[in-house]
Formats: C-alpha cells, structure tokens, sequence
C-alpha cells in the first residue's frame, strides 16, 4: 500500500429532503486497502457506499477515485463494481453465464470471454462450477459467484455491501477468511460495509466507526479496540465495562483517577484534557482484567469483589464480578485452561489488573 489516496472523499454531504443522511464525511483510503465502513443501522454507511459506486448523487462535497473527481461520472463509467447484500445472481443463467455477465459489452471473442470466466472462478474456489445451474448453489457459492461476477471487469475498488449477512456463523467465518485472501491475492481496494463488529475487526486495515452520518472514529483494528476516543465508539466496539471515576490532578499528558472500586491510579489523558467538574469514566476490556486463583500473585494491581454471575462457554468463562464499593459488576473473561476451576456464584474473589489497560473518556 502506499499513502497515494485510492479514494479521496471531501467534506461529503448528502440530504434526501430535509433528512441530512451523510455530514461531511473527510476520509482517504489507499491502494490495496481493505477498509470497512461500521455503525448500526441508518448511520450512513450504505448511503457513503452507494455516492461512491455513484448510484447515489452527492449534496455538495468531493469524492476522488484514483486521483480523479467523480462529479457527473455514472456508476458505469467508475473503476468500481459492487457485490449487494443479496448477490442479485440471475437464477435462470449458469454459474459462468452470471459470472460473464459484464462482459458482453466489451466485445470479445468467445475464446477470451471463456478464459476470463475460467480464471475468476478459479480465484474464487469454483474451478469446474461454470456449467452448473446458479439456483442449485449454495449461499455460500452464490457469495464467490457474486465476487467473480465482480472481479472479472478488474476493477480499481470492489464495493461490499453486507455480503456476508445471509449465511450462517459458520459459512459466515469460514467467508471472512477466504475474502481476505483473496484482497491480498487480486491486490486492490476492498471497502466492507458492515454492522457486525467482529467482521470488521477480522478483515480489516482500517475501520471507520460511523454514527449519525459522521465518523465517529477511522484508525486500525488494534487502536479502534483498545484505545476508543468515545464511550459510544467503546460501546459499539466489543464489551467494555466503565467505572466513574474522580480526577485527582492532570499534567504533562497524565492524569491522576480515585477509580470506583480499584483505588488511586494514573493513566493516560485524552486529547483536550478531561471533564472540568472533576468527574469522568474509565472503561477497560474484559480480557484485561483477571481472575487470581490461590497463590497466584498479582501483576500489577488487585481488588476484591464477589462472583455475580457465571457463563461458561467451553474454551472461556465470563464472570461478572462486582468489586468492593461498586454499585454495578464488571465482566471478566477468563480462559478455561487444564486445571483451572470454574468458579461458582457469590464465590470472593480477588481480580488483577493495570492502569495501562484503563481508557479515560471526557
């Protein structure tokens, strides 16, 4: 990748009436990326997809694709194509004639137009399908025709519209894996949309965590996950469990917390300071905190509190635990590793954990 935008989008704006659907939207992404846009239903993802493939026209703003101003080019003149959310494959054609589909426009020959499908269906794992009927495949298979369908034009960005929603979890996993080897193996800009957290985070370079028609926060998986600028990304985001917290002092970038349950610490200060009052909210993941069994000492630091609940789910145990001089249990995720028990219900524990792992939100 290189950090020559592949897609330019300037202050991006798109009304349907009065209803402001897309608010100034600024974001590139590069060549080769796989970037996903995420966010719960109406935020605007769809919305942001569909301006790019030009199916949609912008209200004001700029898109750029491949350094060149999308202003009145139609959705068939632009180096994108797409795969919807229903794969829209034609039932009454044969896997190589849906995957052919784009091609009669370009006027080859037979010979060429037989070669390219061979080699899209080859990339997709359908080697030797091109004579079946489309409506006897499976979702799974419908999903790699749909991408072969796709790929053959050789576009610039391929376009993903929740291709992965109708299948089950395990088709659904097993999809995310075979999709991301093939963006590195075609080697162009994938852009997901999706409200399915986990995909993001399993496919993506970059995530662009949308609310109300605006990015809330656009950084790598690894930096959306562990240090969320806001509460709402942090929600959305996995599980996080939040604590109030009191602001002791602030300076040079850190600040000093009396944390509900956990005691004096000092972590890292958000961007702008925190909260003048004096009061905030400390946020930290499940897999962060621990469970210390008898004689295991602690890493950092411990706290005390008593077992509230219990699920077990074969390779891990989640406990909410309610800490000492809490008014709400936080969730701990435990590993179910040989020899360690499952603890029981209103068991006394003592939980291990870092000021490195806290998140202080404004």
């Amino acid at each position: 990748m290189t950090d020559t935008p592949m897609i330019d989008l300037s202050d991006v704006q798109k009304y349907y009436g009065d209803y402001h659907a897309l608010r100034g939207i600024t974001a590139t992404i590069r060549p080769g990326e796989f970037f996903s846009l995420l966010g719960p239903s109406g935020c605007g993802k769809t919305t942001l997809l569909r301006t790019i493939a030009g199916f949609e026209e912008i209200s004001s703003g700029m898109i750029r694709i491949d350094g060149r101003d999308m202003a009145g080019v139609p959705a068939n003149r632009r180096p994108t194509n797409m795969v919807f959310q229903s794969y829209a494959i034609f039932p009454h054609l044969s896997v190589a004639e849906n995957v052919g589909f784009g091609l009669r426009r370009l006027g080859l020959d037979a010979a060429e137009k037989t070669r390219r499908i061979g080699t899209a269906l080859e990339m997709v794992g359908l080697a030797g399908y091109g004579a079946r009927a489309a409506h006897a495949l499976s979702g799974g298979q419908r999903q790699r025709v749909a991408l072969a369908r796709a790929l053959i034009l050789k576009p610039k960005v391929l376009l993903l519209d929740e291709p992965l929603s109708a299948l089950d979890k395990k088709m659904r996993e097993q999809m995310q894996v075979e999709l991301i080897k093939l963006q590195r193996q075609v080697g162009i800009t994938f852009i997901l949309v999706t409200h399915d957290q986990e995909e993001a985070l399993v496919m993506s370079d970059r995530i662009a965590v949308m609310f109300e028609g605006e990015i809330a926060q656009l950084a790598d998986p690894e930096t959306l996950y562990r240090r969320p600028t806001s509460r709402r990304v942090a929600e959305f985001i996995g599980v996080m469990n939040f604590l109030p917290a009191t602001i002791v002092s602030e300076g040079s970038g850190r600040a000093a917390l009396e944390v509900q349950g956990l005691g004096r610490c000092e972590v890292d200060a958000p961007p702008g300071g925190v909260a003048s009052d004096g009061g905030t909210t400390v946020g930290m993941r499940p897999e962060t905190l621990t469970i210390l069994y008898d004689g295991q000492a602690p890493t950092d630091r411990s706290a005390d509190g008593t077992v509230d609940e219990v699920v077990y789910y074969g390779d891990m145990t989640y406990y909410d635990v309610r800490l000492d001089g809490t008014d709400r249990p936080v969730r701990i995720s435990m590993r179910n590793v040989f020899g360690r028990p499952v603890l029981n219900i209103k068991a006394r524990v003592r939980v291990g954990w870092s000021p490195g792992a806290l998140v202080l939100f404004r």
